[in-house]
């Protein structure tokens, strides 16, 4: 019985998900000639109300800590990866945010619509150096223009409580543009796992750690850094 009515509330979640979407979509058109920021503030929002509609359909809560390390300038934002819950909470935390995700997200039907209005900076994972230079300068782009930008180092979802191998790019960037790296970690794959569409009743924990200074590091120390506070952190 248990299952059955984690399908149930499942259900209702993705259906009002969809809706959501959709709305946050067409609302698109109607905030496309406004500045980037408050573009931002329209489309995330609409996340907002997906992790409140979240709360009510399968019991989901959010707990975040740390907030007090979140920077007012830019920053390059280092978090594990196991759930799409992250996609969708880390740009209404952190916003401005610019995400960096696979381009073929871009091509689904009115949520590609939405990524690309906040001006996610769409990679090809199969030509790893053309990513790596894009990231670099459309990142640069983004973090001078005070806008955050969120990797994920782990570059696809990992199951469990485990970190996975970090790639040095999202370090590599901070680096190139000067900023310094934030390091979040939270346990969003107990409530949303990778791979399953039934949501698990809990509270997702999220820490968001103190920045770390890029000065006298190269990337691939900085990462290991960042690496090992986000798999202490809870």
């Amino acid at each position: 019985m248990r299952k059955l009515w984690q399908a149930i509330r499942a259900v209702f979640f993705y259906t009002g998900l969809v809706v959501l979407v959709l709305l946050m979509s067409l609302s698109v058109c109607l905030v496309g000639f406004f500045p980037f920021r408050y573009r931002q503030l329209c489309l995330t929002f609409g996340n907002k109300l997906i992790m409140a509609w979240l709360r009510i359909t399968c019991g989901v809560r959010v707990k975040v800590m740390g907030l007090e390390n979140i920077p007012d300038k830019a920053c390059v934002v280092l978090s594990n990866h196991q759930s799409t819950w992250e996609t969708f909470f880390l740009q209404h935390l952190f916003v401005p945010a610019s995400v960096i995700l696979k381009r073929e997200l871009l091509w689904i039907p009115f949520f590609g619509w939405g990524l690309y209005a906040m001006r996610a900076i769409a990679i090809k994972r199969s030509k790893p150096a053309g990513a790596i230079r894009q990231v670099l300068k459309q990142g640069k782009q983004r973090l001078s223009k005070g806008i955050k930008v969120i990797i994920f180092p782990e570059g696809t979802r990992v199951r469990g409580s485990e970190v996975g191998t970090f790639m040095t790019s999202g370090a590599a960037l901070a680096k190139a543009a000067e900023v310094p790296i934030l390091p979040v970690r939270h346990n969003a794959g107990q409530c949303w796992p990778a791979g399953s569409w039934l949501k698990t009743p809990g509270t997702i924990s999220i820490v968001i750690g103190p920045t770390i200074a890029i000065d006298n590091h190269n990337p691939r120390e900085l990462t290991e850094l960042a690496k090992q506070w986000i798999a202490s952190a809870l």
